[in-house]
């Protein structure tokens, strides 16, 4: 083929693969409200869009001489045919036929990869119009197709790479804007410089005078000349130095007026166009949230649950760039409420509650560009006493403060990296990462997330964000005879303390404000920098509280001011690190780290205690003894291979029987077991460890080829720690997994 018609056909492509997009997003949304919904008339106008969207996707993938996807849409088309002339009606499994074959298209677009598959799923939607395995009946009436709406013509398509390069030139222009008034400052200063000389010249005048009369003088006396030259030119320069220092100021001064004219000109017009260029970022919710329906509704019938999502305020915008990195927190939390926090149908009837769990996800506009975003279900809550004795395994929570602890503060810790509530661990839930990546990607993103729970009546989770991720207002501080910015967002207010106000309380500076007693951290110790605070620092410190939860006013050693700053990142080699999360140019061109609050308030909190107690935990590491339970000897030499190169001490075992005489007769710390063994399988082997007393605390972790529902369930039910499937094996999980158990 030509190079220009291969370069033709991978655009086409490319437009294809946008139109396509849509199109699926459009037929998914619509397969969830038309299973959702009880009202005839809306039932008729989903149908009518969904057999529309079909056939719109089915012509422009016949385009581009995509057959496979052609034949999906061409089965989808027919079954939304049928249900137009009321000839059937969609059972669950006819749902799930529809959902597969959605699914499969959206994974054609991203790799084209034709098969048979596709020929079977075609089958199956043929098989709803047919009546035989999806129990398709009579529909009650049929329904007439709507009057089609007329589209929008006044958008344009563009890539969203272009526009990220235009907003990038934009904001560069902010920078241009800060530069030109800091040359209006400059010409100020200049000016100044220039008004002390023009009074000094002015004092020294009659100075100068008097000494050219002395000069005269003394020439008369001596019968010399009266204009003596070196008179005269004293004269004439103090006269000439007048004048010319008058016209310099007036030159001057008149250059200042242009330039801060011109200043508020380009400041203006940036302003304008930033403004325009961040509208144009914007998208609604929606764009991220009209996944989840889908999402709940997949993960809650592979566990045997039923959950509906309610998305509310999907129409706010906020920048693209923070939906693509909110994304995972989303996805993440849904899980959770999935997971952890709905509870299976007769559990939730026990209860009193409806078969149908609820997933609220709501967005609602907050004040100073901050959008809020709550996701809350209404399942069985937070068990504090799991998340205490998780806390304790963990070694982020000693027992004596667990019991001095309030529930507040012992629930935070979920979002602990590696502490779960989950009793197994699965390829969904319990290895303790989701909210700990749902706290580090927000904190990223300078929000914050908070949560409630009550016992039996659900969780909710609050995620407060800006609406913009380019600029905002920052303070600009020094410490350490360095610059620093703290987000205005994230500050409650700048104060001064006295040095008689300062209190020294459990070994930590803390001083009364309001009445309330806060907490002082230096800000050059809190970065670890070498402190070089002015000599009278202590008489007037200054200091920068923190708005939050916890209140902690940060001193440092001069609040200079505060402006708009651009958002600029450090780089991919410097993805994470502690306590910044950006940077920013000044208008003078100095770069200047911007802070990142969440990480200095936890590093003001952070322990020598805490950090001695994950050493500990490393050394204890290199004693741990695990026993290996497989009857595949490949299997057994490759999972002892991988936890003898990580520093444990490995025996093994060739079945349950073999396992259990090795267990009675040893010390170990876990066990790691097959499931599917000859004369003692694993599921036979937890039960009996759970059965025995001085064995029934061990940890197990059972690693098979059994991925249904039914068998995880009953690993859970016999008593197994985590539950690892080899197809979906890594030897990080498993490693990471046994970390978690000792």
């Amino acid at each position: 083929m030509p190079k220009n018609d291969e370069e033709f056909l991978e655009r086409l492509l490319a437009t294809f693969r946008v139109e396509a997009d849509e199109h699926i997003k459009a037929i998914t949304a619509g397969l969830i409200d038309l299973e959702k919904s009880d009202a005839s008339d809306r039932r008729k106008e989903i149908i009518e869009i969904v057999f529309r969207e079909a056939h719109s996707l089915k012509g422009a993938a016949r385009a581009v001489n995509l057959a496979d996807i052609e034949t999906i849409c061409q089965s989808i088309e027919s079954v939304f045919a049928s249900l137009k002339r009321g000839e059937v009606a969609l059972s669950p499994d006819s749902f799930d036929a529809l959902h597969r074959a959605v699914d499969a298209a959206a994974r054609l677009l991203e790799s084209y990869e034709p098969g048979p598959r596709i020929t079977r799923l075609a089958a199956d939607l043929d098989s709803i119009i047919s009546g035989s395995p999806t129990e398709a009946r009579p529909a009650a009436e049929p329904i007439a197709p709507i009057e089609e709406k007329p589209r929008l013509v006044d958008t344009v398509r563009i890539a969203t790479a272009k526009l990220d390069s235009l907003l990038l030139q934009a904001e560069e222009m902010l920078s241009a804007r800060q530069a030109a008034m800091q040359r209006v400052a400059d010409m100020r200063e200049i000016n100044q410089s220039l008004a002390d000389w023009k009074r000094e010249l002015t004092r020294i005048a009659p100075d100068a005078r008097a000494i050219s009369r002395s000069i005269e003088q003394s020439a008369q006396i001596k019968h010399r000349r009266k204009d003596d030259p070196r008179v005269v030119k004293l004269l004439s320069f103090v006269d000439q130095s007048g004048i010319f220092f008058k016209s310099l100021e007036g030159r001057l001064s008149t250059l200042i007026r242009a330039a801060e004219a011109d200043s508020h000109l380009l400041g203006g017009r940036t302003e304008n166009l930033l403004e325009d260029m961040k509208k144009a970022l914007m998208l609604p919710f929606s764009s991220r949230l009209e996944m989840l329906p889908k999402m709940a509704r997949d993960l809650s019938r592979d566990q045997g649950k039923e959950a509906r999502v309610i998305v509310r305020g999907e129409e706010i915008e906020i920048d693209r760039r923070i939906l693509e990195e909110i994304k995972d927190p989303l996805i993440h939390l849904l899980r959770n409420s999935i997971d952890h926090g709905i509870e299976p149908p007769p559990e939730r009837e026990r209860k009193g509650k409806s078969r149908q769990g609820t997933i609220l996800v709501a967005v609602s506009p907050k004040d100073r560009g901050k959008v809020e975003l709550t996701i809350s279900d209404d399942g069985c809550g937070v068990d504090i006493q799991k998340v205490k004795d998780a806390a304790i395994r963990l070694g982020v929570l000693s027992r004596e403060e667990a019991e001095t602890s309030d529930e507040s503060y012992i629930a935070s810790h979920i979002f602990r990296s590696g502490l779960s509530t989950s009793p197994l661990i699965t390829d969904i839930s319990g290895r303790g990462l989701g909210l700990a990546i749902v706290m580090e990607k927000v904190e990223r993103l300078g929000g914050r997330v908070a949560f409630q729970t009550v016992r039996d009546r659900g969780v909710s989770f609050t995620i407060t964000l800006p609406v913009m991720l380019s600029t905002f207002r920052g303070v600009i501080v020094r410490a350490a005879s360095a610059l620093f910015v703290f987000p205005t967002s994230s500050v409650e207010r700048v104060v001064r303390f006295r040095s008689e106000d300062i209190r020294t309380v459990e070994n930590r500076e803390t001083a009364r404000l309001n009445g309330e007693l806060v907490s002082i951290v230096r800000l050059s110790d809190a970065l670890g920098l070498a402190a070089r605070s002015e000599p009278d620092a202590r008489d007037r410190l200054q200091a920068v509280i923190i708005a939050g939860d916890r209140r902690i006013a940060f001193a440092v050693d001069e609040v200079l001011r505060e402006q708009d700053v651009l958002v600029k990142g450090l780089g991919r080699q410097l993805v994470r690190v502690p306590n910044i999360a950006r940077a920013t140019i000044l208008g003078s061109g100095e770069v200047v780290p911007i802070l990142n609050v969440a990480d200095l308030v936890k590093s003001a909190a952070r322990s020598a205690g805490a950090a001695r107690r994950e050493a500990i935990r490393e050394e204890e590491k290199d004693k741990k003894s695990v026993l290996v339970v497989e009857d595949s000897i490949t299997a057994r030499t490759l999972v002892a291979g991988i936890l003898e190169s990580s520093g444990y001490k490995v025996t093994t075992a060739f079945d349950g029987i073999d396992g259990l005489t090795k267990l009675r007769s040893g010390n170990f710390d876990l066990v790691v077991s097959d499931v599917d063994m000859p004369r003692m399988n694993g599921f036979d082997l937890t039960a009996k460890i759970r059965g025995d007393r001085r064995l029934a605390d061990m940890p197990v972790v059972l690693v098979t080829a059994l991925a249904s529902r039914e068998d995880q369930e009953r690993g859970m039910e016999a008593g197994a720690n985590a539950y690892i499937v080899k197809s979906d094996f890594d030897q990080s999980n498993l490693l990471e997994v046994i970390r978690r158990l000792i």
